[in-house]
């Protein structure tokens, strides 16, 4: 096992900055996930580390050793790709062999070791078997136990379960999470996926435009975002933003949103004086905002948490169903609630009284988009 730090790393591709002076820290056995859209700089990142790019700034250590200008043979880390680059004309047991093979370890040993692996994850049974010839769960466990028999100290996954349908993403998903588990290897994981980064991750990084935003435990990034990109990135769907003035009455902060209107708890006023007077982003998660009746028992709201909004659109999901929600006219802003399965008729058009749970509201500044509180 060993610690991974990547400081200050850039990488250009001509005038274009793919990465922007990342900075972080995975710990010794820690499974650290990069999440984010495409083209924001994660997948190159991991790269970086694997030495199949060249750092254009910074450095990159593994293990306590700066590992820049080293070949990836060297770096002691194992890469599972998005496609598996297995070899189609190779069993499974010769791709997951090859690179013992390669490095001349003693036949016994690669006899042991893959036939170990392969217990673990399996795949025993489709060893005599060619890439062509598996589905795509398997295909993805041959390139998982191509990496495992190596005994790296460091694992590398770019997307490697994006090739996968959903039933089958959450079976290999939870394999990975059992393999780290019972091996506790340091491991970066790159995925576009938030809810694979949320379930997998001990901490999550999320990127945009080549930068870190924030990286912290999953539970930090969705009760404590930075900014409006982790708070709208991370949770499906994603937070409800509202533009919004911050007004006093009497010794009162409201949040108004034209429309729709309510009070800051205390806690957060005070930390939200400054912006008395001023315009903001109202921030605020669809499952914290509850449809009458299905007010929640669990604490005492205050009434000034009561508001009301016209029903634009009714998207059932099975076990839940999202209501899209459009405040009063002339601002006219949009935004989403979650309930449970409908047991009760609503109609578009129709005016429903909502619950705002505003000890777990958010505001952020319309200019930099960073959080105020």
């Amino acid at each position: 096992m060993a610690e991974v730090v990547v400081d200050q790393v850039t990488k250009r591709y001509g005038d274009v900055i793919a990465v922007d002076r990342i900075s972080f820290t995975v710990n010794d056995g820690e499974f650290v996930v990069l999440v984010g859209p495409s083209g924001c700089g994660k997948s190159t990142t991991l790269r970086m580390i694997a030495g199949l790019e060249l750092i254009t700034e910074g450095k990159i250590s593994i293990d306590d050793r700066i590992v820049n200008n080293l070949p990836p043979g060297e770096r002691q880390v194992a890469m599972v790709f998005q496609d598996y680059a297995l070899y189609p004309h190779m069993t499974g047991f010769e791709n997951i062999a090859f690179g013992m093979r390669i490095r001349k370890t003693p036949r016994a040993e690669i006899e042991d070791r893959v036939r170990r692996v392969a217990e673990q994850l399996q795949i025993q049974d489709i060893l005599d078997r060619k890439p062509g010839q598996m589905s795509g769960g398997q295909r993805q466990r041959v390139a998982l136990a191509r990496a495992m028999v190596r005994d790296p100290k460091v694992y590398l996954f770019d997307e490697p379960l994006s090739n996968l349908d959903a039933k089958l993403r959450i079976s290999a998903r939870n394999d990975l999470i059992r393999m780290h588990q019972e091996f506790g290897t340091t491991a970066l994981y790159v995925t576009h996926d938030q809810t694979e980064a949320m379930t997998m991750g001990d901490r999550v990084a999320v990127f945009s435009k080549g930068r870190i935003h924030q990286i912290g435990a999953p539970e930090d990034l969705y009760d404590r975002p930075v900014d409006m990109h982790v708070a709208g990135f991370i949770g499906t769907p994603g937070m409800n933003f509202l533009k919004c003035h911050i007004l006093r009455d009497s010794d009162d902060l409201w949040v108004d949103c034209e429309g729709l209107r309510v009070k800051l708890p205390a806690e957060l006023a005070n930390r939200a004086l400054a912006w008395t007077g001023k315009k903001a982003i109202f921030g605020i998660r669809p499952e914290d905002v509850y449809v009458a009746p299905a007010f929640p028992h669990e604490f005492e709201y205050d009434e000034s948490w009561l508001t009301s909004a016209d029903l634009e659109m009714i998207e059932p999901l099975g076990t839940e169903t999202l209501l899209h929600m459009v405040t009063p006219a002339p601002e006219s802003q949009r935004f989403i609630a979650v309930t449970g399965y409908l047991r009760r008729p609503l109609r578009e058009g129709q005016a429903l009284q909502l619950i705002l749970d505003m000890r777990r509201c958010h505001l952020f500044d319309p200019e930099t988009q960073k959080a105020i509180f």
